[in-house]
């Protein structure tokens, strides 16, 4: 186990961050060029797909899976609106980011700030670590669980739970109430209050041209297909075998982003779809990095390579196995392999 742990020399570490920051200068150019190619194929696959109502749904389904991605990359130009790196003018970033929030169903202001807390406390073992991540408990705290709520986090970490059901809860229930109560967020709970109305007037006007229809079997069927991508995207990128997790007094947050997050290692054309959010190392190293910029960054310095917790296609499926943080071993492991390590 200690070959697979990558060990990481501090002084490298500190190199990094100086590294990343000459790519976080927004490009105009590039973002209106990454708008016209997300907007303009979403819309026109949408388009499609509404027409193809009259001929068979079944023609639909596939090109909602398709127009997900295209949703994808639509929600990682408001997730750059949300760091403020996608343009180099606030107020263009907020109109950009809340056009897109009406397309992904995320809202913008609400969604942002707990991003936002997420890349400040990334990879903590703390009473907060939910807010913008996904769940996880420790060996020694699923230990000390009574045990309906055990069977709570199982039912919580199981595959059709946290991957067909929870992305779709997350989007439509999660993130239409202000569950994040702590202080300094009022003005994002109104926020998400003006996003919440907006959006039932945009989608009450569609449903009022085009038909129930629209929503129904042309909007939903991508943000659900939308939902799934990107919850397995974030899955990947911080619950890996290799991860990093530390109490609040050890924690590094250097280390916590190359470490605590991965390199997805995918053919370009994936990355292409989903705004090189693959490339999530560089991006916890420094959000202000638009996501155009985040394979340059890479590629242009050999030793992001070195340092990147890498992982392919295949290797990323076994993530679905890793269910509790080993404090011991200092990896994720599965509730197999807690029973049979801890005989539970």
């Amino acid at each position: 186990m200690g070959d697979l742990i990558k060990k990481y020399d501090p002084a490298i570490l500190k190199q990094l961050p100086a590294i990343v920051k000459a790519y976080q200068l927004p490009d105009n150019r590039k973002a209106v060029m990454q708008m016209i190619t997300s907007f303009g194929p979403f819309l026109a696959i949408w388009v499609a797909m509404y027409f193809l109502l009259d001929v068979s749904f079944w023609l639909v389904l596939p090109l909602a899976i398709v127009n997900a991605f295209f949703l994808v990359r639509i929600f990682i130009i408001q997730h750059d609106c949300g760091h403020q790196s996608f343009t180099a003018s606030r107020k263009l970033n907020d109109v950009v980011g809340q056009i897109c929030s009406f397309m992904s169903f995320i809202p913008y202001r609400y969604w942002a700030k707990s991003h936002n807390f997420h890349h400040g406390h990334n990879g903590i073992l703390w009473e907060h670590r939910d807010i913008g991540d996904i769940d996880l408990l420790t060996v020694n705290e699923f230990k000390a669980l009574p045990k309906l709520k055990k069977f709570k986090y199982v039912l919580f970490r199981s595959f059709p739970v946290l991957f067909i059901i929870g992305p779709i809860w997350y989007i439509m229930v999660n993130n239409r109430l202000p569950l994040i109560r702590m202080k300094g967020w009022e003005h994002a709970h109104r926020a998400l209050l003006f996003n919440n109305i907006l959006l039932v007037l945009i989608y009450t006007g569609i449903v009022w041209f085009l038909g129930f229809e629209a929503l129904l079997l042309v909007h939903l069927p991508i943000v659900a297909a939308f939902g799934i991508i990107a919850i397995w995207f974030f899955y990947v990128q911080h619950q890996h075998e290799t991860a990093y997790k530390q109490w609040k007094d050890r924690w590094d947050y250097i280390q916590a982003a190359v470490q605590g997050s991965t390199f997805y290692k995918l053919p370009k054309l994936f990355h292409w779809l989903t705004g090189n959010i693959g490339y999530h190392h560089i991006h916890h190293l420094n959000p202000l990095v638009p996501n155009y910029e985040l394979a340059r960054c890479h590629h242009e310095n050999p030793i992001m390579d070195k340092v990147a917790n890498s992982i392919t296609f295949t290797e990323s499926l076994k993530c679905i196995f890793n269910k509790l943080w080993d404090e011991d071993q200092q990896r994720m492991i599965s509730f197999r392999e807690y029973k049979k390590r801890y005989g539970a």
